[in-house]
């Protein structure tokens, strides 16, 4: 890279960009600001260089530029940049970065750091928002939600820095890393040196100890009611496969609760739906493959004899505060690695093929019966306005053999979905973050512009995206996302927790629930019409699924965004 600078130094600006594709980051979310001066003369200087870049991608809201990186690894499994305008930029991404951190995806994060001196150095404060934005730890915002921050003191240190934030970043279990840059040490020049080359620190990847994985498979070989509940998917592709024989020979029943991603085709005979209370009670060996809250304490009372496993690259959460969920083994490292290990180590034992002949024969005939049951509930709900789970329905069948993704954020439910494929679905992250689905979901369609992608969310989820924002987004990087607003008036998540939390109580009996309503609703093709989307409103079930079929055929076709706003029935 030296011999590309007459001065043999670049502006630290632009030191930030080069290092960054060095680490294999494609792309920068960015938000600009006034702290930006020498990012954006960086950058220029960088480019004019020749240097090989990420791209930036000029995104209008801060909370939009994290769920798209959130969304760009899911699909790609590549790590990504964000970067933020100060404190006030910052503070708009830090719900998306509370997302990234429960899902574990790892992020680089940035922000400015209005200047540290008030004059004498270039770079210095220049107008009132330069004490305005000051403060005392900028970093203690999101401090509790990334796994190692630091603030940029020389720009020699940019190669350095980003090595080691890339590799905890990607180190096992992942999540978000954040690095201030003062706007002072942009400014200055840095040499190139270690800026073209990948980082100096590898990521550290946990295995699981071989005892456990002994321990665990004695235990499944030998339990009689077995059950695993899977929430964020088998890791790959690999394990995905591997997962669905693995369930078929051991006759194992899989539940999706709550999940946030798909484990294994939800028409596997082995996958019972995603309500195990009564097979949890029953259970002497539960699997638990990296799931936050595998079961409801308040529903289900295990067995006193009962052996749970559990699996994934953190399976106590230590990073959760309380979380006291049974843990009688524990395997830890990455998802996928280590259910082919434990497959591989069950693989070793010997089979009563007629005892699991005769349970495999029992767990197909609940799985069969769940399945009916939910298209027939589906199938119900076709009237106007219809339900989420006939919307679900209808895009299952739309999307069959089509290489797709659905982005669920209160929108379509996955049992109705009937998908089959890894990365097909992702659900909104446990921590709750509203606005993630629309974001998360053009990141996808970045990182692969030939895949369907759907973002599926409720109307509050819509307005919490920031939509002026994703479509303006959308229109300049032709990311031909649709998106389905399922849009029932209301905040349903919030009536059915107070219904839920108060059984007997008076919201169930109330026609109007206080503060869940969001009538008059907005027209929101109008939103999606600014920049210049495809729009239906349809209300009508029996309508659906042809608005589905046009909607389809224009983003697959015109490579348009489109948008359905569909009439949804209060449930």
């Amino acid at each position: 890279m030296a011999d590309k600078f007459d001065s043999g130094t670049i502006t630290a600006g632009g030191a930030v960009f080069g290092k960054l594709k060095a680490l294999g980051v494609d792309y920068v979310f960015a938000n600009s600001g006034t702290d930006f001066p020498p990012i954006i003369e960086g950058l220029i200087e960088a480019t004019q260089t020749g240097l090989d870049l990420p791209v930036p991608i000029t995104v209008p809201h801060e909370h939009v530029a994290v769920g798209m990186a959130h969304g760009f690894y899911q699909i790609s499994g590549k790590i990504q940049a964000v970067m933020l305008h100060t404190n006030v930029g910052l503070s708009n991404g830090i719900t998306g970065a509370i997302n990234a951190w429960c899902d574990q995806i790892p992020m680089l994060m940035m922000s400015g750091r209005t200047p540290v001196m008030e004059k004498g150095r270039f770079g210095a404060r220049t107008v009132p928002i330069g004490w305005g934005q000051e403060m005392f730890d900028q970093t203690a915002m999101l401090r509790e939600v990334t796994k190692w921050d630091y603030e940029l003191r020389f720009p020699e240190q940019i190669a350095d820095l980003f090595d080691r934030g890339w590799a905890i970043a990607n180190s096992t279990p992942k999540g978000p890393v954040y690095m201030s840059l003062p706007r002072e040490v942009l400014c200055e020049q840095t040499p190139p040196d270690g800026l073209q080359t990948p980082s100096k620190q590898a990521p550290v990847t946990a295995a699981v100890s071989p005892a456990d994985l002994k321990t665990a498979a004695d235990l499944l070989t030998g339990a009689s009611n077995p059950l695993i509940i899977s929430q964020r998917g088998a890791g790959s592709a690999e394990a995905f496969a591997a997962l669905g024989d693995f369930l078929t020979e051991w006759a194992l029943p899989l539940s999706h609760y709550w999940a946030n991603q798909l484990s294994v085709p939800m028409s596997h005979p082995m996958q019972v739906g995603s309500a195990p209370e009564a097979m949890l009670a029953a259970a002497d060996v539960v699997l638990v493959i990296n799931s936050l809250a595998p079961w409801w304490p308040d529903k289900v009372t295990l067995r006193d004899d009962v052996n749970v496993i559990q699996l994934g690259p953190d399976p106590l959460f230590s990073r959760t505060p309380i979380r006291n969920f049974q843990a009688d083994v524990t395997l830890a490292g990455e998802t996928a690695e280590t259910l082919l290990a434990l497959i591989a180590e069950m693989q070793k034992r010997p089979r009563d093929e007629a005892a699991l002949k005769a349970r495999r024969e029992k767990i197909a005939d609940i799985s069969t019966e769940r399945r009916r049951s939910v298209v027939a509930f589906a199938e119900r709900g076709k009237g106007s306005p219809m339900s989420k789970e006939w919307v679900a329905h209808c895009l299952g069948k739309a999307v069959k053999g089509r290489k797709a993704t659905v982005f669920h954020e209160l929108g379509c439910p996955l049992e109705p979905l009937d998908l089959d494929q890894p990365n097909s679905y992702f659900q909104e992250p446990h921590s709750g973050g509203l606005g993630w689905g629309l974001p998360a979901a053009l990141g996808a369609q970045l990182a692969d512009p030939d895949r369907l992608v759907f973002a599926t969310i409720g109307d509050g989820s819509y307005m919490f995206a920031n939509p002026t924002a994703c479509h303006m987004v959308a229109e300049a990087h032709e990311l031909p996302v649709i998106t389905l607003v399922l849009n029932n008036e209301e905040w349903g998540a919030v009536r059915h927790s107070v219904v839920g939390t108060y059984k007997d109580g008076l919201a169930t009996k109330a026609n109007d629930v206080p503060l869940t309503s969001l009538r008059p609703s907005p027209d929101f093709t109008r939103t999606a019409e600014a920049s210049r989307a495809y729009t239906e409103t349809v209300t009508d079930g029996e309508a659906f699924p042809a608005a589905l079929e046009r909607a389809i055929k224009v983003a697959t076709e015109e490579r348009r965004q489109v948008l359905l706003n569909i009439a949804i029935a209060r449930a």
